[in-house]
């Protein structure tokens, strides 16, 4: 009776091994179904999504040349020319350079702080050291060019119209100078004397030759 009993059981031992196989069988043949409709799916995917990047990408591309051909002059562009600027002389920040005493040396009064130009060390001053001179240049003095009366005689033996033009022609005088007349000398010829000035003496003997003055 005992073997009886555990043939029926391993008997039903295979079936019941047999099924979870059946079980699992199916699902093992499905797998291959469903990989390639996962494949067809991400395909669709990437041809939906391979049009719009494409725009992008040419849209990008159609940029940057854009940018590189761009020439525009702007502000921030401009530099000096290589060598025009030179950075100042720090002193006094240190021994590399001019550090210590900055140029001025050690110590004195030249060493600690700025000296007028011309201060003599609080001594009586030069200027005040000399002599001084008196008197003064006054500024409005006129400087005539003199001609004498013996030289009019000398240049017009004829007579006639004397004026600062005729004595300029003539090398008696510059142009562009006051002229004045004195009276050294005599004088026997007419003559109508036009000039910046004439003294009282030669202005005498001119009248009393029988001309005019004119001053």
């Amino acid at each position: 009776m005992a073997d009886e009993k555990k043939a029926p059981a391993a008997k039903a031992a295979p079936k019941a091994a047999a099924k979870p196989a059946a079980e699992k069988a199916p699902a093992k043949a499905a797998a291959p179904k469903a990989a390639p409709a996962k494949a067809a799916a991400e395909e669709k995917e990437a041809k939906a999504a391979a049009p719009k990047a494409a725009p992008k990408a040419a849209a990008k591309k159609a940029e940057k040349p854009a940018a590189e051909k761009s020439n525009v002059l702007k502000l921030h562009h401009l530099r000096p020319a290589p060598g025009s600027k030179k950075e100042r002389t720090r002193v006094g920040r240190g021994e590399a350079s001019k550090g210590k005493t900055a140029g001025r040396g050690t110590k004195g009064t030249k060493a600690r702080y700025q000296v007028r130009p011309g201060f003599e060390g609080g001594g009586v001053r030069l200027v005040m050291r000399t002599p001084k001179l008196r008197g003064f240049k006054n500024p409005f003095r006129v400087e005539y060019q003199v001609v004498n009366v013996e030289t009019l005689a000398e240049l017009f033996p004829a007579g006639g119209t004397v004026t600062v033009a005729d004595l300029v022609a003539k090398g008696a005088v510059r142009k562009n100078e006051p002229v004045k007349v004195l009276g050294n000398g005599d004088i026997s010829v007419k003559l109508n004397v036009t000039v910046d000035k004439v003294s009282e003496s030669a202005k005498a003997k001119i009248v009393a030759a029988g001309g005019s003055v004119n001053d």
